[in-house]
């Protein structure tokens, strides 16, 4: 078997700017979307918009023969640095997710040169296995944190995109970037009417009923609501409380992706949360009522674990999960709060079963 290339080193760029400053951990947003949805539209966007970042990008489509080229961006006071690197298969996704991580590896080299990464995925790859790798690569996570995951979404087709039928054993592309996202922007508005708008803005609401929604045109959005999101690390505990608004899936589309949510008063005990979603998202034998197995995409959750003064946010991504205490210390009610995304979720079962992980 032929040998996997090496990613080349970086060249570097530019003298100009300074790496004497504290080193930090630096946030990496997620921009992915359905093929012609305008990633790079918003991603040229915020390469040529004034925001005082020294933001590093990298794109990745694919592209003709065996190798296909990566572009690398640095931009600083709207002034664009451009270089390539090549690596044999452009898709940051579970395959090569090895190259996505070295390719990254060598952009950390140059701290000091850049306070921002924008990771594009290609028009058909799936963000979780891109975001997972900044779960499960420790060395890389002490160097950067996930920020957050934003899809961009086409006004025009989105309809077409999300509704389309898919084998059970697969997942609809379009309605899985969906589901995993923090801030979703619909873009191309000026192309549908106010009611395929609305049409619109509801599927992907019952979709993915935490998410964000932004129309746009162009792709132009105020920057401060997609980047520093921290959607993935305790800074989110404060305003979780808020985001999780209690909802219900919709039993009719069982084979689509739909939002399950539910609260519980109680302290939960720790070492049986991790049985019941490590049998969710690693086991799959958690099984609704037509006896298929549920499939979480993501979820989210602010619990009282007992023994804990202050909240406690869970975060997971496919079969990649976390819990992470908060600085919000708990005042009157501990109540805890569960939000899932997937497919062939029962909210009741689901319901049942976290309840059986809290103390009596």
């Amino acid at each position: 078997m032929e040998e996997e290339e090496e990613c080349p080193e970086l060249i570097p760029i530019t003298d100009s700017f300074s790496s004497d400053q504290p080193q930090c951990k630096i946030p990496v947003t997620i921009i992915t979307g359905y093929l012609g949805a305008g990633k790079t539209t918003l991603l040229n966007y915020i390469l040529t918009e004034q925001h005082n970042k020294r933001i590093a990008v990298i794109v990745n489509e694919f592209g003709e023969g065996s190798a296909v080229e990566k572009s690398l961006a640095i931009s600083q006071a709207g002034e664009l640095y451009e270089e390539w690197l090549e690596l044999r298969n452009g898709c940051l996704c579970c395959s090569v997710k090895d190259n996505g991580l070295k390719a990254i590896e060598n952009l950390m080299q140059k701290k000091g040169k850049f306070d921002y990464i924008l990771l594009e995925t290609t028009g058909l790859a799936d963000p979780g296995a891109v975001a997972s790798m900044f779960w499960v690569d420790a060395e890389l996570g002490s160097d950067i944190y996930l920020d957050g995951i934003v899809s961009v979404v086409d006004a025009k087709y989105a309809l077409q995109h999300l509704t389309e039928e898919k084998p059970d054993d697969l997942i609809n592309e379009a309605g899985r970037q969906v589901a995993i996202a923090d801030v979703i922007l619909i873009n191309k508005t000026d192309l549908v009417s106010a009611e395929d708008l609305d049409a619109v803005c509801s599927i992907v609401r019952s979709i993915n009923g935490l998410v964000k929604i932004l129309k746009t045109h162009r792709s132009r959005v105020d920057l401060s609501e997609i980047l520093d999101l921290h959607a993935f690390d305790s800074l989110s505990g404060s305003s979780l409380q808020d985001k999780l608004t209690i909802g219900t899936a919709h039993p009719h589309l069982d084979k689509s992706i739909v939002t399950v949510t539910f609260e519980a008063c109680g302290n939960v005990a720790e070492e049986n949360l991790n049985i019941f979603i490590q049998n969710l998202l690693w086991e799959k034998n958690i099984k609704n009522r037509s006896g298929t197995p549920m499939e979480v995409i993501r979820l989210k959750g602010l619990l009282s674990l007992e023994d804990k003064e202050n909240q406690v946010i869970i975060q997971g991504v496919h079969e990649l999960y976390d819990l992470e205490e908060t600085q919000v210390c708990w005042q009157g009610e501990r109540m805890n709060r569960m939000v899932f995304i997937g497919r062939h979720l029962d909210k009741a079962i689901l319901q049942q079963l976290f309840l059986s992980v809290l103390r009596s």
